[in-house]
């Protein structure tokens, strides 16, 4: 067996020996050591990796594209990478679905779909997560009515822990249904997904700067105005930059390839990059840095189909916390975290991201059953963060906040259990699917408990 690193978030070690089956997520922070890694081509492959994991006493989990910073996917048994199961499987023009293989990542998804002329209602603001991945850890983007990823699911199919292929809906396996699209990889490996689609539309999206009194004053109303609303608090300034996109006839009236060019690749990634990079090595310049960088992006509006307007190149890597409140103790959160910034001796030098939800009825879901609004914390990869998301954490969850399942957090299953009113209905279905843990590891026996 593999050296037993599933589930430990580390930095990585300098000189380490390079194992060819040893893992690590995008920001670095995650690492595991299976025993052994599956690639398999088909659901009969899937189901054989399951089957003979379970006759060699090891566990299995299925690792997408790396996008979670916990620990979700990491294990020291058998690891499946689930990439050969990509593509569009069928599309029902009728119904408004289309059914894609789990391993398909969302940007091939978008692409596949525009050209049938489709779109998702509504998706996050990076592409490169499998969709398998993205749904089961909560991924959204933001939206008034229009909700999570997992949200617009309408089937799926699961192998369990006995091998047996289960397909769930609405009407078949309703139960199974309502938790697994927020699954955590804890009911067992989805092999496809049956998305709801709809014509592909435009978005014309509005981004401006605006100062954090007057955005907070007046977020319910920038909420309650548009389709999807979002914005960005600069920590150590009194500046945000927001973005709202809402539905238009057309046409297409994209970015300029020189403007974009500038907004999206050279200052959100290349001088961020290398403004990231100096805070790190002198964090003392971070405050100043942050007051020239929340000024350098300025007001433009433009019109696209939607992946490319909810979607941006995120190329900068950072480690990250997020929380979802009930969207009516938002602003006091926020409000709360600035001052609390603001009289410490952190320094920060990625903005705090703010967007919302409509309560949807997904067990586990970060908006099961309330209107939620999201608050995002990060740190530039390699800058210790822990003091910083200890002190954003006690501010949200003294709202009663729950953690997105693939970011940074502390809580475990005594908390989810009061955070969740319906926490039993999934552990309860979890021990009937998987009664001897064969999908668990270390992360899952925290937030689930065993």
């Amino acid at each position: 067996m593999g050296t037993v690193t599933a589930g430990r978030q580390q930095p990585g070690a300098p000189g380490t020996p390079r194992n060819p089956a040893a893992w690590r997520n995008w920001a670095g922070n995650v690492t595991a050591a299976p025993a052994r890694v599956v690639a398999p081509a088909s659901v009969g492959e899937v189901q054989e990796a399951v089957r003979r994991a379970a006759e060699d006493g090891l566990r299995v989990k299925a690792v997408g594209t790396g996008h979670s910073f916990t620990a979700a996917a990491a294990t020291d048994g058998v690891l499946l990478r689930p990439q050969a199961l990509a593509g569009i499987l069928g599309t029902d023009r009728a119904a408004g679905t289309v059914t894609v293989a789990a391993g398909t990542a969302l940007k091939d998804l978008n692409r596949a779909l525009a050209a049938e002329g489709l779109s998702l209602a509504n998706m996050g603001d990076i592409m490169e997560q499998t969709v398998s991945g993205a749904t089961s850890t909560g991924t959204h983007g933001t939206g008034r009515d229009s909700a999570s990823i997992a949200a617009q699911i309408r089937g799926l199919e699961l192998v369990t822990a006995d091998g047996r292929l289960l397909a769930c809906s609405e009407k078949e396996h309703p139960d199974v249904f309502a938790a697994a699209r927020i699954g955590l990889g804890a009911l067992g490996i989805v092999t496809a997904i049956t998305f709801a689609v709809e014509p592909l539309f435009f978005l014309t999206a509005r981004e401006e700067p605006m100062r954090f009194d007057r955005v907070t004053a007046e977020f319910e109303e920038h909420f309650a105005e548009n389709e999807h609303f979002e914005f960005y608090w600069f920590p150590h300034t009194g500046n945000c930059n927001t973005k709202r996109n809402n539905r238009s006839q057309g046409p297409a009236a994209p970015p300029g390839p020189v403007s974009a060019w500038i907004e999206d690749e050279l200052l959100s990634n290349g001088v961020f990059q290398a403004v990231n990079s100096l805070g790190r090595a002198v964090p003392a310049a971070i405050p100043g840095i942050a007051r020239v960088a929340s000024r350098a992006l300025s007001a433009r509006t433009y019109t696209d189909i939607p992946y490319r307007v909810f979607t941006s190149p995120r190329r900068v890597r950072f480690v990250e916390m997020e929380y979802a409140l009930a969207r009516e103790h938002a602003v006091e959160a926020l409000r709360e975290l600035k001052a609390m910034v603001d009289r410490s001796r952190l320094r920060i030098s990625f903005p705090v991201e703010v967007r919302t939800a409509p309560a949807d009825d997904i067990t586990l879901s970060t908006a099961s059953g309330r209107d939620t609004a999201y608050i995002a914390v990060h740190m530039y990869k390699g800058t210790p963060y822990q003091a910083y998301f200890t002190a954003a954490e006690r501010i949200f969850t003294a709202y009663g906040g729950r953690p997105h399942w693939g970011k940074v957090h502390t809580r475990d299953a005594r908390y989810f259990a009061e955070a969740y009113p319906r926490f039993g209905e999934f552990t309860a279905l979890r021990d009937r699917l998987d009664p001897d843990r064969l999908f668990g590891n270390d992360y899952l026996r925290r937030v689930l408990g065993d």
